[in-house]
C-alpha cells in the first residue's frame, strides 16, 4: 500500500491523482482507493485538511494530486449583500457548512434549509459541484470548528 504523508510543493511530477469528498479530506488518517485503483494511506499530520489541487508526497517519493469530488450542493446566488449576509448568518447560527462567494453561498443540500432560505426571500438551485467550506476563524478544517454530540449541552446559548 502507497503510504501518503505529507503535503508537498507544487513542483513535483504527478504520478496520479486522488478524487475526494469533503468528508475525507478533513481526515488524516484513511484508507483510499487513488483513481489509478491503486490502494493507498493518508498518515498526515493531525489536523491535515486537504483542498483541491494539494498535492501529497508518499514515503516511497509518489505524488498524488487532490481532486475535491462533486458534491450535492444548495446554492443561494443573490446580487443583494444583506441578503446572502442574512442566509450566512442563519446557515452559521445551524453550524452548517458553507462556501461563501461574492455572488453566492453554497452548503451540502438540506431540504429543510433549502425552504428556511426561500422562506428568507432566496431562490435556492440544487447543483453539483466541488465543495470548499469556509475552514472558520480558529484555523483548521470547516469540520472540526465547533461540533456537538447529539443531546450535550455545550455551555453556550444559541
Amino acid at each position: 500500500m502507497i503510504k501518503l504523508i505529507e503535503k508537498t510543493a507544487g513542483l513535483a511530477a504527478v504520478n496520479t491523482t486522488l478524487t475526494l469528498p469533503l468528508q475525507s479530506r478533513i481526515k488524516c488518517r484513511l484508507r483510499v482507493t487513488l483513481d489509478n485503483g491503486e490502494d493507498a494511506g493518508l498518515f498526515l499530520p493531525r489536523g491535515s485538511t486537504l483542498v483541491d489541487g494539494d498535492l501529497l508526497r508518499a514515503d516511497n517519493g509518489y505524488t498524488v494530486k487532490v481532486i475535491a469530488a462533486r458534491e450535492t450542493l444548495s446554492n443561494v446566488v443573490s446580487d443583494d449583500p444583506h441578503l446572502l449576509a442574512r442566509a450566512c448568518y442563519h446557515l452559521g447560527n445551524r453550524h452548517v457548512q458553507i462556501e461563501i462567494q461574492p455572488d453566492r453561498v453554497s452548503y451540502p443540500h438540506d431540504h429543510v434549509l433549502d425552504g428556511m432560505l426561500r422562506g428568507l426571500g432566496l431562490q435556492v438551485t440544487v447543483t453539483e459541484a466541488p465543495f470548499e467550506p469556509e475552514p472558520g476563524a480558529y484555523g483548521g478544517s470547516a469540520e472540526n470548528g465547533h461540533l456537538h454530540a447529539q443531546g450535550a449541552g455545550h455551555g453556550h446559548h444559541h
